[in-house]
This record gives structure tokens, sequence and C-alpha cells, in this order.
């Protein structure tokens, strides 16, 4: 059982038990409010009556002069811009969404890979959608959003700086240098465009058995994750980006992946407390301003129900007993664990009703925004509760904007990636000093991590040869190359004389490999990290942020 503040509960119980509507259906008359603090009429049974906006508290990052203007510019939409004020949706192409966004009046955009094709075409397309929105009369900034975590979920690739896997920070353990990194990429996405980072991923992996997350959270200790989620928020706000910590309540111990169907959590109450909650409430002490909520059967809190949809879990446990006052996400309504089960009107009214804020990705945003609508209208949903969540983004985003912004070019931050890859890496055998290699390295794995050992062996002045050959029974055979095995996420236990783990470390486990180290990372800093130990260069000072079965040792 739920532990809430008692003033929130209530609060929350009254607003669900307020009903408003109109006469006209989506797609008729959309008028503006008649009244001085922008509410409307209320409808059904009694038809008398108006109301106001529930209260948008402070202590989350908006000012309580952003939210008073954020109050006044919501109170002069119409209902149906409302509605789409608390969608963010995905659009197709490279060119700048200008006409989704006006046509709906979306709260913003989230890119992918498909959207972008290269930094400059980036930053103009986010350039002119700002600029588009500011004409049609908007006063205050898109949402422009992106999933660039580092590591293998990142979606500008071209012409930025790669940052490796957040696994690096659990394994370097240094929060001073996580912030350095997260400022820095930070910087740059915002040097594009983007107002919205959706990471870093702040659950606590529970090893092999998680198919989702692996390499995309800071390790298995809560407290490890804790340290560097506080670290990483830090480093994104103070560029000026809006970070958003995921996936709450903690996808990282359930066994189903929410892109495929409805994760379950059948931990008790008392065994998220003490885990998986653990990061999140330290990100929230630490006043972060945004928190994504995944898709997940969280048995002990609401059994059977998506978390995302969860009033127990949103208004509940991360409202009332986390404290946090500021921006609720959606995770993606694309994914099977939602959108098979309650489409896009269904889950963006069940979500708005649990106390989330905005709506990520429906499969068809004019479908939400028009069920939103309805909603209302007929009493399913509080206008109240709209207008709270509509504030609540538009304060986030006035906020965003008023910021202190720390701009820098792309490809940037270079040196702090690979400082923190060269602290993160990880040697669990062999010698933890001195060279590692031959003269000559035979090395093989998928052809991208090849192609960038290459790279990195040539600057480092270390010989690369190809395949063995055979050679005449008399003839002169050159000196043993030293293999080197690359393996990704993707790979199983490898042989050879070093193998690297490039993404995941359980491979490493069951490796009977002379010398086996853990990258977390494909970037070329990673390479320029491992070259070095390879060569006697650096030390490998990471160790396992997770436990690894079958290894030595956690590191040197």
């Amino acid at each position: 059982m739920l532990l809430p503040r008692t003033g929130a509960a209530v609060a929350t119980a009254a607003l669900l038990a307020v009903s408003a509507c109109g006469a006209a259906g989506p797609d008729g008359p959309d008028p503006r409010p008649t009244s001085s603090g922008g509410s409307w009429k209320q409808g059904g049974s009694s038809g008398t009556g108006t109301f106001r906006p529930l209260p948008v508290e402070t202590g989350w990052g908006p000012s309580p002069g952003e939210i008073d203007r954020a109050r006044s510019l919501v109170g002069g939409l119409s209902l149906r811009e409302r509605a789409g004020q608390v969608i963010v949706a995905s659009y197709g192409g490279t060119a700048a969404p200008t006409g989704l966004v006006r046509r709906l009046h979306l709260g913003g955009v989230v890119a992918f890979s498909e959207n972008l094709a290269g930094a400059g075409q980036v930053a103009r397309s986010n350039r002119a959608l700002q600029r588009s929105a500011a004409r049609d009369g908007r006063r205050w900034p898109v949402l422009v959003g992106v999933d660039q975590e580092g590591g293998r979920v990142a979606r500008v690739t071209s012409g930025v700086t790669g940052f490796p896997a957040f696994m690096t920070a659990g394994a370097a353990g240094d929060p001073g240098l996580t912030r350095e990194a997260y400022a820095a990429s930070g910087a740059e996405l915002l040097g594009l465009g983007f107002t919205v980072d959706f990471a870093p991923d702040s659950d606590v992996t529970v090893g092999p058995a998680d198919p989702a997350i692996g390499a995309r959270s800071a390790g298995s200790s809560p407290e490890r994750v804790a340290a560097q989620v506080t670290a990483a928020v830090q480093g994104f706000a103070s560029s000026g980006l809006v970070p958003v910590v995921k996936h709450f309540p903690g996808h990282g111990s359930v066994t189903t992946d929410s892109h495929y169907g409805l994760p379950v959590q059948h931990r008790s109450l008392a065994e998220l407390r003490a885990r998986d909650l653990v990061p999140f409430r330290a990100a929230v002490d630490a006043g972060t301003s945004a928190v994504m909520v995944g898709h997940l059967d969280v048995r002990a809190v609401d059994p059977r129900t998506p978390s995302s949809l969860s009033h127990a879990v949103v208004a509940g446990l991360l409202r009332d007993e986390l404290g946090f006052r500021g921006v609720a996400f959606t995770d993606s309504l694309q994914m099977a664990a939602v959108a098979d089960r309650f489409g896009s009107a269904g889950s963006a009214v069940r979500a708005l009703r649990a106390g989330e804020d905005v709506l990520l990705m429906p499969p068809d945003p004019r479908a939400a925004r028009d069920g939103i609508v309805a909603a209302v209208r007929d009493g399913r949903l509080p206008q109240a509760r709209l207008d709270q969540a509509a504030i609540r983004m538009v304060a986030l985003l006035l906020h965003q904007r008023d910021q202190a912004h720390r701009p820098r070019p792309a490809g940037s931050g270079g040196d702090v990636s690979r400082r923190l890859s060269a602290a993160g890496i990880t040697s669990v055998s062999g010698p933890c000093s001195g060279r590692l290699v031959g003269p000559r390295v035979r090395v093989s794995g998928p052809a991208s991590a090849v192609a960038r050992f290459r790279a990195a062996a040539a600057s480092a002045g270390l010989r690369v040869v190809g395949p063995a050959r055979r050679t005449g029974k008399h003839a002169k055979r050159p000196p043993r190359a030293t293999t080197v095995r690359l393996v990704d996420s993707t790979g199983g236990p490898a042989r050879g004389d070093v193998v690297v783990a490039l993404d995941i470390p359980y491979v490493l486990g069951g490796s009977t490999a002379p010398v086996r180290i853990a990258t977390y990372g494909e970037t070329p800093g990673a390479f320029d990290a491992l070259l070095a130990v390879l060569l006697g260069r650096a030390t490998a000072p990471g160790r396992l942020p997770v436990d690894v079965a079958g290894v030595p040792r956690d590191g040197c």
C-alpha cells in the first residue's frame, strides 16, 4: 500500500470527480474561453458553475512568474489547442514538420534517425520549426526532443560527438566526469536546436535477464545508478537542455521488452523502494524537471494496468510518494505494451487521467487530440486536469527558453568523451599493466567496430594484418599475430588472445581468452582508450558496474 501525502491525494481524488463538457464534438466549433481565468462552463448533469485549473507548484525548475505566464498563455487557447499542446509526435522525412505542428497545435515533436541527415540539416530543420511557430503567433518554444543516451541509443550520429553507453559512467564511478560529459552532450544538442533529451536512463539493471536496458543503465547497484543519474541530470541542465529521466518506476528489473509486450513487475513495493525507485527519488530530490513513465504492469501497485496509464503509479507513487511536481511524460504510445490495447485516443485520455502531462508519440496524434477533446466535453476527463498538464508543459518550455544556454559546435565534445571511456574501460582478466599485444594484431568482429579499431590502431602505430593465409611447407612464416575479437551486444562467448565486449560485459564470462576487456561503447574515444591499454600506455581503471559470472575479477 502506498504512503501518499494526504493533501495531494485528496486534491487528486477531487479532480477526478469533476466533469466538464460542451455541446459540440471534436470536429465541431472550437471556441475560445469566455472567462478571465481561461475556464469553460461546466456541462454534464448539472450544467452550471465554472472552474479554474489545478495548482502548478514550483520546485522543479520554472519560477512562479514563468508558471503564471504559462497559465495566462494556456488560458487563451481553445480546447482543441490545449489538447494538442500536451502531445509530442513523431514525424516523417527530414524537412521541418511545420505543417503537422501548426495543424494540431502540437506541444512538440521527437526526431529519430530517419529525420536526421547530418548536423547541418538537423540545425536548419529545428530552426525552421521554431521560426514557423513564432510566425504563427506562438509565444513559447516548440518542444524538440531526441533520444540521445549514448552507446547504441543515439539518433544523431553524423557530425556530432559519439558518447559511450551510460554503463561507462557506472564503471568509471566519477560523478564529476559524468557531469562534464553530459554537459558537453547537452551543449551540442542545444546547438542543433533540440530542447529536450530523453535521457539519462535511470533503470537499475538486473543483468543478462534484462532484455531492453542493458548497458543503457549505469549498473546494478541502486546507489551507483543514483549517483550517475543525478550527475547526468545536472550536466544536461547546466547546458540549458532539459533531461527526461526514464523509465519510471524502473524497466531494468523486468524480463520483457515493452516495445513488444507489457512487462510484469513482480517485486513488492518494499523491494521497489529499496532498488528500482532509488535513482528516481535521487533525481526528484535533485530537482529534475521531467520524468518519463514506462509501460509496466506493476503488480504491487496497480495490477494489469500499464504504469504509464495508472493513476496509482503516476499520481500515487511518482507524485504523492516521491514528491515529483514537474512534467510527467509517457513512454512512446506506439509501443505494443499500450498500443495493442488502447489505441491513440484511449491511451491519451487514460494517461491524462493518471496524472501524466505529455503524451509521447501516439500512433495517430490527431485521433489522440480529438479523443482528449471528446473526453473533456462528455465529462470523462476533467478539463482542470488537461489545463494543469498544458500549463506544466508550457511552463517547462518557457523556463528552458529563459535559461542561460551554453551551446557548443557539433563534434566539440570528443575530448571529454575519450576521457569518460578511458576512465571506464575495465579489465577482468590478464595483466593490469604492460603491453598486452604483440607487434602485429589480427582483429575480427562487427564490420563497423573492426573499421574503428583499425583507425585507432593506425593512429597508435599498431599494425593490423589481414586473415591468416597458408604458406608453403618451407616458406618462412611471419611472427604470429595477436588475435583480438570484438563482441557487440548480439555476440556470444568468443575466443582469441584478447576478447573485447563493446556493449554489455556479460559475454566476457563465457570466454576463456587470457585477456578480457569491456569498453561499453564503440565510439572513437572508446577505441582510443582500448588501444592505449593494449599497448601498455595506460591502465584500465574501471570496475564492472554489474555482476558478471565467470570472470576472475571486476577490474584492476
